[in-house]
């Protein structure tokens, strides 16, 4: 390296301008060095810009450093709180200031007198700097001139426990010691660019030398002259050129272009038109003097790549120059590039096209069409016929279904879609079923074990011309599903070994979607009965409404939409529609809980608010119990319920964050009721309100959930009005006409939820079926009470069932009278059984008990539970009923 910037140095300045500028290596020399000066000069501008920020960045983090720690150690608060606090703090302060390498740190309080100072007679005065950002609570940082001259300060607060600012400190340093590691850092930053100037400039000269040695140091017009003799690069390239002039005649050919025209030793001078051995074709082109990209001529036995291009300038001559390019071997490697490519095409659309839905026939259908025509003329696809059911399938081949066929044409001989029948074992796909490989015939009428399956129609399908298989085994997690057959006919080659590798990438494709939409299937089957078996089955019998209901499942699988119709004592029936959030089997069983739980809470008798806070309880101990086993707990659940009374005509309903229902009145209006909403079901703190509506006879309810109006193309007010217009103008329509109606006109072409609908069309009890009577608080009216009803039940021809009321009826009038308050009031209503209520002003419920042979009473109640087919106890806002039902004879 020494002796190399020797010679280095030998070189003259005066012999390095006046030799190189003169050459094409001395100017680029010059033109080098010059950008190496500029491009160091702006490098060291740059690095002493950068230092002197760093340098006065350093001082205000060490600054803010030295304060903030100052601030918050031990002691200090301590310190402030004694008479004397600069006694203490006045030592610590210039150990911690010769620690930390900086000029000051300054105590003060809060009106900015200092406790400390390096100059002990400024200790008392106030401190130079802006104090009212720290004082606030903030680091500030400034510069100002100071008792030791221009600083760079930070001052920070000091708080106490409470976070009061108590005190404050300021660190800082001189700017002119900053300035004195800029200035100590300078020289470093000098003479690392004069280093890296020395050896830019060195490298460059070396460089500059090179090119001066490789370019023989000659001056542009000698290099130009040298460029006129080309003749040895002309001829020594491996791709043939060719000049040829205006007139025809060929100027010029390379040795490359010899070789592969085969052209004699004189042809130059020659027309391309008697060149021998030329096919016409390129005759025609070499003399036509066209442009001409990579046109592929035949010469000989080669393939031939011409590129032609006319070179003639203004004023000069018009010549064509043609290049020359055996492209024989590129052609045959182009060929099979095609076919990979082709093949990778064919790859990329199945991954597209296969396994769009989790439809195990729809997907069996998509593998059977992607390889047509591009691989296969024909393509089926067998699948055990489990697996179509979600199962899993058998080891073997037995019970295989056609799940698709697919071809070029519908007219073909093989086994049609939706047969099924079992593998023969001797056929090719038996084997490959049975050890889960390809199968590769590629001479099927030479072939025998493929016939075995059918030999009459194997005939037929050698007679049609298919002459190649390829059965490949449709496997996927390590199972077997079952088989896909390509197959050929005279359109394509007969399929090879490479074939092979295709169709089972093919397959591979399909296989995993097949499997997940098995999966799903079953999945998707075991929700579905689990949701069918959680739905009511029937509809219960009773007088009071006529009713009719759909439930449509999501697209997306099972969800949690349910409805109820309940019947009540007293003629009463129940109607309840609710929706748990979400799909799948934990939102179909959270839906069994919540219908159960309504039929549990129904049969207390509840009024409906009351119903639903005990629901609204029990959903929130559900929440509180799943999250914490299996944080799957329930979300979003609503619920409308509502009780109809055909006597009274009386419709009382809540709800809980659910949409409140439609009535259509019998003129064909159609209004939606304004019912307080409640929060949704397990949110609790909140009370539900009733709303009570008096309903014409023929009035239609209209209960549905959000899946039937809501849809995410279109607002939910558009929806309530397509229901409200599919609703209006049909009083006369049963409720399932309106059912059908409804989703027909409401329902979007494809739900993304499930829908619940419930149409009930109310009756009212006609009034010579009920019999009421006020009865004063006096136990000789009794025997009054039932001599009225024995004359009332002789009207309705019940006399057979007189004993056994009249009785019912005297325990429970003596219970009011003796353990309830007035007003007593008993109703008779005449339905599907013989209803007898007595209500009293009490809340008090009585209670079923065995009575002690010594005891006087106690055996009322025991007696009407024995005669009665039923009886219980409904609270209501005056009081209490009691009521008991016989059977009809």
């Amino acid at each position: 390296m020494a002796s190399l910037f020797a010679r280095f140095r030998q070189l003259s300045v005066k012999r390095l301008i006046s030799k190189s500028t003169r050459t094409v290596a001395g100017q680029v020399l010059v033109f080098q060095v010059a950008l190496v000066v500029l491009l160091v000069a702006c490098g060291v501008l740059a690095l002493i810009l950068q230092s002197e920020r760093d340098s006065s960045a350093e001082a205000r983090r060490r600054s803010t450093a030295v304060a903030q720690t100052f601030a918050h150690s031990p002691g200090v608060l301590a310190a402030l709180q004694t008479p004397d606090p600069s006694k203490i703090l006045q030592p610590l302060t210039e150990a911690a200031r010769r620690a930390a390498d900086v000029d000051f740190i300054v105590v003060m309080d809060t009106t900015g007198i200092r406790y400390t100072h390096p100059l002990p007679d400024r200790i008392g005065k106030r401190f130079v700097g802006e104090i009212r950002p720290s004082l606030a609570g903030k680091v500030y940082v400034e510069s100002v001139d100071g008792p030791l001259g221009r600083e760079v300060q930070a001052t920070v607060p000091v708080k106490d426990a409470g976070s009061d600012v108590v005190a404050l400190v300021s660190a800082g340093m001189k700017v002119k010691n900053v300035e004195s590691q800029l200035n100590q850092q300078l020289p470093i930053i000098l003479g690392a660019g004069a280093g890296a100037l020395a050896l830019s400039a060195g490298v460059t000269a070396l460089v500059g030398r090179r090119l001066r040695r490789q370019t023989h140091s000659l001056a542009p017009d000698e290099m130009a002259l040298m460029y006129e003799h080309h003749d040895t690069v002309l001829h020594s390239v491996r791709e043939g050129v060719l000049i040829v002039a205006a007139d025809g005649r060929l100027m010029l050919a390379n040795d490359e272009a010899r070789r592969l025209l085969e052209l004699p030793p004189d042809i130059e001078g020659r027309f391309v038109s008697d060149l021998p051995g030329l096919d016409p074709e390129t005759k025609a082109l070499l003399a036509s003097g066209r442009e001409a990209t990579d046109e592929v001529y035949l010469a000989g036995e080669r393939l031939i790549a011409v590129n032609q291009r006319p070179t003639g300038r203004e004023g000069g001559p018009r010549e064509t120059v043609v290049t020359l390019r055996d492209s024989t071997e590129l052609q045959a490697v182009t060929g099979r590039a095609e076919v990979a490519r082709e093949r990778l095409r064919l790859l990329y659309d199945a991954g597209l096209h296969i396994g769009t839905t989790l439809d195990v026939l729809r997907t069996a259908d998509e593998l059977a069409r992607v390889p047509i025509p591009r691989f296969a003329d024909f393509v089926t696809v067998d699948l055990a016929d489990a697996v179509l059911h979600g199962d899993e399938p058998a080891p073997t081949g037995t019970a295989m279904r056609r799940a698709a066929v697919s071809g070029i044409v519908d007219d073909h001989p093989l086994i049609e879609q939706g047969r099924l029948f079992d593998y023969v074992p001797a056929t090719p796909q038996a084997r490959g079923y049975g050890s889960g490989r390809s199968q590769l015939v590629s001479d099927l009428p030479n072939a025998t074990s493929w016939r075995v399956q059918d030999p009459e129609r194997a005939r037929a399908v050698i007679d049609y011309g298919i002459h190649s298989l390829i059965t490949a085994p449709i496997q996927a997690r390590g199972v077997v599903l079952g088989m896909a057959s390509f197959w050929r006919a005279q359109q394509h080659e007969r399929f090879n070994e490479e074939d092979v590798s295709l169709a089972e990438e093919l397959v591979a494709r399909a296989a995993i979607s097949i499997d997940n939409a098995r999966r799903y299937t079953r999945e998707h089957t075991l929700a579905v009965t689990l949701q069918r078996s959680l739905l009511p089955q029937a509809m219960p019998e009773q007088n009071a409404l006529d009713i009719a209901y759909r439930y449509l499942p999501a697209q997306s699988g099972v969800g949690g939409d349910w409805f109820d119709v309940i019947p009540m004592p007293g003629s009463r029936v129940a109607l309840a529609v609710g929706d748990v959030v979400g799909h799948g089997l934990h939102a179909a069983a959270t839906m069994g809980r919540l219908r159960t739980a309504v039929h549990n809470f129904s049969a207390l008798d509840l009024p409906p608010d009351e119903l639903l806070s005990h629901l609204d309880d029990l959903v929130g101990s559900i929440d509180q119990s799943e999250t914490v086993e299996s944080a799957a707990g329930v979300v979003g659940a609503t619920c409308l319920y509502g009780i109809y009374d055909p006597v009274t005509r009386r419709y009382v309903m809540a709800r809980a964050g659910h949409l409140a229902p439609a009535l259509v009145r019998p003129d064909g209006t159609v209004t939606f009721p304004d019912v307080p909403a409640g929060p949704p079901l397990g949110l609790g703190g909140m009370p539900f309100q009733t709303a009570e509506l008096c309903l014409a006879e023929g009035t239609q309810l209209v209960l549905y959930t959000d899946g039937l109006i809501e849809d995410r193309r279109r607002d939910l007010d558009v929806g309530m009005e397509l229901l409200r217009e599919a609703l209006t103008g049909n009083p006369g329509r049963p409720p399932e006409e309106t059912c059908q109606d409804v989703l027909d006109s409401v329902l979007p072409g494809r739900p993304k939820d499930d829908v619940a609908l419930l149409v009930a069309r109310t009756r009212q009890l006609p009034p010579d079926r009920v019999a009421d009577w006020d009865v004063p608080p006096d136990p000789a009216a009794v025997a009054g009470m039932r001599d009225a009803v024995s004359r009332k039940l002789e009207a309705w021809d019940l006399s057979e069932l007189g004993f056994t009321m009249e009785l019912i009826l005297s325990e429970l009038i003596t219970n009011a009278i003796r353990y309830g308050s007035g007003p007593i009031h008993v109703r008779l209503i005449r339905d599907r059984a013989l209803i007898c209520e007595v209500a009293d002003g009490s809340s008090t419920s009585p209670h079923l008990r065995y009575a002690a042979t010594t005891d006087e009473g106690g055996r009322g109640l025991f007696l009407v539970s024995q005669m009665a087919e039923r009886w219980g106890t409904r609270y209501s806002p005056q009081g209490k009923v009691i009521w008991a039902e016989q059977a009809l004879p």
